[in-house]
């Protein structure tokens, strides 16, 4: 299923003029949907768990895409990325674990200023 995710964020990666406005895009819309539910909350958790899956198969592409050995971007925003991703990673499972509308603030920030800062990127 992973791999899955991983071919279909390259082969899109290839159809866009810059895979850093993908990126954007990918958190741009995840964000959204976290938002849509933290701000109908009880109508649309049900949808929790699968939002939060798709924005943790997200990042877990980023993650990969940022730990391998043939990655352009330098080895300090590598890093960053990284170690951000991991506390998207551990955020996922404390919302899990006690869902409340609140604590999507966090993922939702994160995906929405890594979205601007992809779109600010000088090399797009």
């Amino acid at each position: 299923m992973q791999q899955q995710a991983t071919e279909a964020y390259q082969q899109a990666a290839k159809q866009t003029s810059s895979q850093s406005e993908l990126e954007a895009h990918l958190l741009s819309k995840s964000a959204r949907d976290l938002k849509e539910i933290q701000s109908n909350w009880e109508s649309s958790k049900s949808d929790l768990d699968r939002v939060l899956i798709h924005n943790r198969k997200l990042w877990t592409i980023f993650l990969e895409s940022v730990t391998r050995q043939d990655s352009p971007l330098p080895r300090e925003i590598r890093q960053n990325v990284a170690n951000l991703g991991i506390f998207v990673m551990n955020e996922t499972m404390r919302i899990q674990s006690a869902p409340a509308p609140e604590k999507l603030e966090v993922l939702i920030n994160i995906n929405r200023q890594i979205a601007l800062g992809l779109l600010d990127d000088p090399k797009t």
